[in-house]
């Protein structure tokens, strides 16, 4: 075992950090195991004595909330940032990777960048070409099988293709791609290289989500290690198998996803709440045991013990919940009438340059939608069509009388003014307002007092999230847009980011890679592709399947649904006439005893008219001709009764039925 560290990068991109590069035996039982370990950052005691161990091949959520050290650990981790005690322990020769800190900007194209990741292929290959030793190529080709190095095009293909390049973009050199594009071309090499620690910092960033929805499938099927920081509630329930909570600079293990954690964190919170209770009244018993007698001779032994006993037992202190400061919407004083936007054949664009054509939608004053689509084919420009920074080029839009539209998007962040607060950024919209009113305001944005006054550039990624939605919603939207609202938001501001969206009484359009925000707040989906924007028929399950297998599963999962609904409804049906049957049992055996009773007493009467039907049976004996005649009548009002009874019985059982 060893403490890690990174060799500094090389050809100013490492996409893998390591502790030992070359050589390096494949499929490591990895074992990561953290031990009392401390760091400060100034004054600041961010890790205190913390210790962990993550058995090998595990896939670990990493969580806490922003500030709490998770990349501090990770910079710990590769040996980047030196400890005041404790140890990073790893096997020997165990290779450490993590997403470059910058994307690279050369010339290469995607698929080179990718490929040279894996370094061992590289001089494999590259010794190839000049060794001269007929034993030593033997050995270059023999290791070079083992790696995959003949599948790795393919392998490096695949990857990219995950994250969004198609076979064109991977021809094409990493310059010609902004910088989100670049850091996913990092993604992808560090994925490629396979590295026997993986360590993903908010991976999801420059993702949309179909990235995401690939990434997700891709780190559950992982064959190493991975530790990941991620915010992404949905990422965190189905790619890993467990969670290190980072909580007041120590760090606790779960096993399973981000709710089993959730759940189990609560009922902890509950039991340490109970403990404490019942131990702050044993002190309180105690402490009050000592006040009355420690100055009485006859108890002062006693109360001297109950002293000693106070001072030894340690306070359990109480878990708090970490949930952030609520976000609101002010909603629109005054309802539209729907559609409040409505869209007919509308088509947009940059320049002559089309994106979106023939767009025929509606918008309603309550709608949640959703947009959906691969970064790339206009999901953005919708959103800027609809909020009217975007022009049609043909078509028309008609928006309601008076309507109301905030727009937010992530690269707005850097229009706050940098020297300015929050309650400066907010006052200035409230001019004539007394100071509280603007400091209450700035408040139900979910910024806690002692930030208020802090310079917008000083602000967390989330505080300015969350400062920014507050001035875009200022005067209660009819329609909001959200573009990618939660880069800089962690969990549970994200929560509070839904309940607000929920709570809002104006009209959603979301773009977001965060699937539980989606699931949690759309109840419409459109689809961005080809130049439409089309209503999607499915659910989130569905599109996700569209992604990662195609049509045909999808398909194949509705057609196979639609038969287990077929063969559910048939075997309710066959429960729901078992039932019947058998709370309709009584009714039954009543309807069957009337027909015995009916046929009894027809059989009766024949007989009895037969008899009565002798014209020398009244001569003989009219005695007995008399009681047949008076027997017949009887029973012949019997059957009528009986009968009636039947048809009752009857139509009971027939409504029942």
């Amino acid at each position: 075992m060893q403490q890690c560290h990174s060799p500094p990068p090389e050809r100013g991109f490492a996409p893998v950090s390591t502790c030992i590069l070359e050589g390096a035996p494949p499929n490591i039982r990895l074992m990561l195991q953290i031990t009392d370990l401390t760091y400060r950052i100034g004054d600041r005691l961010l890790i205190d004595r913390a210790s962990v161990t993550l058995p090998g091949k595990a896939k670990t959520g990493l969580v806490g909330r922003n500030g709490a050290g998770k990349s501090t650990l990770f910079k710990i981790i590769t040996g980047d940032l030196a400890t005041e005690t404790g140890s990073v322990q790893i096997p020997k020769r165990a290779r450490i990777g993590q997403v470059a800190q910058e994307a690279p900007g050369t010339e290469e194209t995607l698929m080179e960048v990718v490929l040279a990741a894996d370094k061992e292929r590289s001089q494999l290959l590259a010794e190839a070409e000049t060794q001269t030793d007929p034993a030593r190529i033997a050995e270059i080709h023999t290791r070079l099988a083992d790696i995959g190095a003949h599948t790795a095009e393919a392998r490096a293909g695949a990857i990219l293709s995950g994250l969004g390049f198609d076979a064109a973009a991977q021809q094409r050199p990493c310059s010609s791609f902004s910088g989100g594009w670049r850091m996913r071309v990092a993604l992808a090499a560090v994925l490629f290289s396979e590295p026997d620690l993986l360590l993903l910092d908010e991976p999801t960033n420059y993702l949309d989500l179909e990235g995401t929805m690939w990434l997700e499938n891709y780190v559950a099927r992982y064959p190493h290690q991975v530790l990941l920081i991620s915010h992404d509630r949905d990422l965190l329930n189905k790619a890993v198998d467990s969670i290190v909570h980072l909580d007041r600079g120590k760090m606790t293990y779960y096993s399973g996803g981000y709710d089993s954690f959730d759940r189990q964190r609560r009922e902890a919170m509950i039991l340490a709440e109970k403990a404490k209770e019942k131990q702050d009244a044993q002190r309180k018993h105690m402490q009050a045991f000592v006040d009355r007698f420690r100055y009485k001779a006859s108890k002062a032994r006693q109360a001297q013990s109950r002293l000693k006993m106070l001072e030894k037992m340690q306070p359990i202190a109480a878990l708090t919940d970490e949930s952030s400061k609520p976000i609101h919407f002010p909603d629109p004083e005054n309802q539209l009438a729907p559609p409040i936007l409505k869209l007919e054949g509308v088509s947009t664009g940059y320049g002559d340059t089309k994106i979106l054509s023939r767009l025929t939608l509606n918008i309603d004053t309550d709608d949640r939608i959703a947009l959906l689509g691969a970064n790339g084919n206009g999901k953005s420009t919708f959103a800027k069509l609809i909020s009217g920074r975007l022009g049609a080029m043909d078509g028309e839009i008609t928006k309601a009388s008076k309507l109301k539209i905030a727009f937010f998007a992530q690269h707005q962040l850097d229009e706050l003014k940098p020297a300015e607060s929050a309650v400066a950024h907010v006052r200035e919209l409230m001019l004539d307002a007394p100071e509280a009113k603007v400091r209450a305001r700035v408040a139900r944005m979910g910024l806690p007092t002692d930030r208020m006054d802090t310079p917008a550039k000083d602000l967390s990624g989330g505080e300015k999230a969350r400062l920014l939605l507050g001035l875009a919603t200022f005067d209660g939207p009819h329609l909001l847009i959200l573009d990618e609202p939660t880069n800089h938001l962690d969990i549970d501001s994200r929560e509070a980011l839904v309940m607000a969206l929920n709570d809002f009484q104006g009209a959603v359009v979301l773009i977001s890679h965060d699937r539980h925000l989606v699931e949690a707040c759309a109840d419409r989906l459109w689809l961005v592709a080809d130049g439409k924007v089309e209503p999607y028929d499915g659910d989130m399950e569905d599109y996700r399947r569209l992604i990662l297998q195609g049509p045909e599963a999808v398909q194949k999962a509705r057609d196979k649904a639609a038969e287990e609904a077929d063969k559910a409804t048939a075997q309710e049906k066959r429960r729901d006439a078992a039932v019947k049957r058998e709370l309709l049992k009584p009714l039954k055996q009543k309807i069957d005893a009337a027909e015995k009773e009916m046929k009894r007493l027809q059989d009766k009467i024949i007989k009895l008219d037969e008899a009565l039907a002798d014209p020398e049976f009244f001569a003989k004996d009219p005695e007995r001709a008399a009681k047949f005649a008076k027997e017949r009548a009887f029973c012949e009002k019997k059957l009528i009764k009986t009968e009636e009874d039947w048809l009752e019985l009857s139509a009971e059982f027939e409504e029942a039925s």
